[in-house]
């Protein structure tokens, strides 16, 4: 086999490589991924108590778990104190986040 196919091959790879990595951390894991609002009902919230944690850090993470309006498939954030308080089962807003990011609720008044 002639070097220049070898190294066509292993150059090929390396760049498939990177891409795959490149792709994965946008879109699985958020990074870089840009800002999207769409319009949900929350379906439930969830305090979760924390074995592990250090004086003066919170002894809880708190989770959110909605649904799209306009269908899709459910999801779920961690979110703070304030916002886990604020809203409760069947709320209808437009939430803002980013990538698995949760960053803003702006909660629907009927």
């Amino acid at each position: 086999m002639p070097i220049g196919i070898v190294l066509a091959l292993i150059t090929l790879l390396i760049v498939s490589v990177l891409y795959f990595f490149y792709s994965y951390r946008r879109h699985t894991l958020g990074d870089n991924a840009p800002e999207q609002k769409i319009d949900v009902k929350v379906l439930d919230k969830q305090s979760i108590p924390l074995s592990n944690s250090q004086p003066g850090e919170d002894n809880e993470e708190y989770w959110l778990y909605v649904q799209p309006c306009s269908g899709g498939p459910k999801r779920e954030f961690r979110i703070g104190i304030h916002y886990y308080h604020a809203l409760n089962r069947g709320d209808h807003g437009t939430l803002t986040y980013r990538g698995l990011n949760f960053i803003h609720f702006a909660l629907k008044r009927s």
